[in-house]
């Protein structure tokens, strides 16, 4: 891969994990107590962001609970990319005023995306009308709120005409079900099929590198962690705070495992190392879930940071299971869903 990553379709940061609500479904624990980086911190994520990037997604935690950290956010943004960059906010809708509003268009946001329309947030969509009415006075378009997969989608949208949409954790709107993270599956209402692979659709590490023709070329940063995916691997390829993104994921591209998981190719990112698609398969399967089998991937065969090999486990021909992915998997399942 040749590409220069200075220049990038798309990147989802979630920049704190304070919220005014507390989801059982949370993928990242976000909530009244949630972490938080300072604003420095956070400027210092801005200045390490690719020179050419074309749109952000800033979400949270709540973006509008750290509001004085999400307009210094804002303010440093419009002086990097002289308001070429296009904004979304992707937010619970629980906080947002007439007056704040304003604010955030005159910040330059583009795309107002309320991520609460399900069973699961406290207030289960009851602000929908008030908020369309919201919206509406100010002359922001309505439009379908599930997240664009396809760059036809994303063509449809532009700098000057305003919109907002809704969406959250419903069977016909969510990304792959409820993420294998987080409260989901402390809850135990997580994705169980290990046979599904969350990798190869939007969200997933598909297309991070070098997408496809229709794909959205996208990754994820989580506070300040540097995911290939929106869900996180065990451990990030880099710390935006002190890194370029850009070099992170150069630097990505010379591993052949890495590659895989920009084809979506969870099952196969261990053939390079030995490790064959069908064991991948079968520890998806144990585990129900593929984004399981990465962690137990990064965690025992291979150092997502150094980009090499770990010192190999034995596996024997029943498959090893380690020691510690088990015992989470037999804690995870034996709690019971609360609702």
């Amino acid at each position: 891969m040749t590409q220069n990553f200075n220049k990038y379709q798309q990147i989802y940061w979630a920049f704190t994990q304070l919220c005014n609500d507390h989801c059982d479904h949370c993928y990242n624990s976000s909530g009244p107590h949630g972490e938080r980086m300072s604003e420095e911190e956070c400027l210092a994520v801005v200045d390490n962001l690719p020179d050419q990037l074309e749109r952000l997604i800033l979400s949270g935690g709540e973006p509008l609970a750290e509001r004085k950290v999400l307009f210094s956010i804002l303010d440093k943004l419009k002086e990097k990319y002289e308001n070429r960059l296009f904004l979304t906010i992707q937010f619970n809708g629980d906080l947002l005023t007439p007056k704040i509003l304003k604010q955030l268009l005159d910040k330059g946001v583009d795309r107002f995306s309320i991520a609460s329309i399900d069973r699961y947030h406290k207030k289960q969509g009851e602000r929908k009308e008030i908020l369309t009415e919201l919206f509406e006075s100010h002359g922001i378009r309505f439009t379908e709120g599930q997240p664009a997969v396809t760059k036809a989608e994303l063509a449809k949208t532009n700098r000057n005409d305003p919109t907002f949409g809704f969406f959250g954790a419903t069977e016909d709107m969510w990304l792959g079900g409820n993420w294998a993270r987080g409260r989901a599956m402390d809850n135990n209402i997580w994705k169980k099929d290990g046979s599904h692979n969350f990798c190869a659709i939007h969200s997933g590490a598909i297309g991070f590198l070098e997408p496809e023709e229709e794909q959205v070329q996208e990754m994820s940063i989580q506070l300040w962690k540097i995911n290939p995916c929106c869900p996180g691997t065990v451990e990030p390829l880099g710390d935006a705070r002190v890194e370029k993104v850009a070099e992170v994921l150069q630097r990505a591209t010379k591993s052949e495992v890495i590659q895989k998981l920009n084809k979506g190719d969870a099952w196969g990112m261990g053939e390079s190392i030995g490790i064959s698609e069908g064991y991948a398969k079968q520890r998806s399967n144990d585990l129900q879930s593929i984004c399981l089998w990465c962690d137990d991937f990064f965690k025992n065969h291979y150092d997502i940071k150094e980009l090499k090999e770990r010192k190999q486990q034995k596996i024997d021909e029943a498959g090893f299971i380690p020691e510690k992915m088990e015992s989470r998997i037999s804690i995870r399942n034996s709690n019971t869903n609360p609702n």
